[in-house]
């Protein structure tokens, strides 16, 4: 049994859920998101309560992983077209620098040529210093986008130089000590 399927979902304020066949149409302040529900779980309102469950009385590994993987993917659409979902990450390292051209993210990384990073539809850039924001409504496209650009300088152990997520710890390493 799922432990986290058989809580029950309670929306945020203004925000609402449609069911046609097998996808949700959940909407909010912030927009609209949709989730397509496998066959093995079922979506029932009860007086306004959201009880996700299975579709038959089979037990197996996959369907309780959907189970519980469902009632997430519910609460995080919910979640994030109220109030959002943003990652915070730092830039750190000599000439290392962001700015935002337009839509666009240009990253000057140390390499002979700046990054380009074209957002997606539903995301935003925000640039402070050596700070960068990357916000939605979608949880796994922000992160997902977040982790593309991490990819291009992740934190180097010798001088902590590259792109880290707010709250990550690079560990370092001492580098070449003279011969003695």
């Amino acid at each position: 049994m799922s432990r986290i399927g058989k809580q029950h979902i309670t929306l945020p304020k203004n925000v609402t859920i449609e069911q046609n066949d097998r996808v949700l149409n959940i909407s909010g302040p912030r927009g609209a998101l949709s989730i397509i529900l496998t066959n093995e779980v079922e979506v029932r309102n009860e007086n306004g309560v959201y009880i996700v469950g299975l579709s038959s009385n089979e037990l197996n590994k996959k369907s309780v992983s959907l189970w519980g993987l469902t009632k997430r993917l519910i609460e995080n659409a919910a979640k994030g077209v109220s109030e959002g979902f943003s990652k915070k990450m730092f830039i750190e390292g000599v000439g290392y620098r962001a700015e935002i051209q337009g839509k666009d993210l240009v990253l000057s990384l140390g390499f002979s040529h700046p990054v380009r990073i074209s957002a997606p539809e539903g995301i935003q850039f925000n640039v402070d210093k050596n700070t960068l924001t990357v916000s939605g409504n979608d949880k796994y496209l922000v992160g997902q986008v977040a982790a593309n650009i991490r990819v291009y300088r992740k934190p180097e152990p010798y001088k902590g130089k590259g792109i880290r997520y707010e709250g990550e710890r690079v560990r370092r390493k001492a580098g070449k000590k003279a011969a003695a």
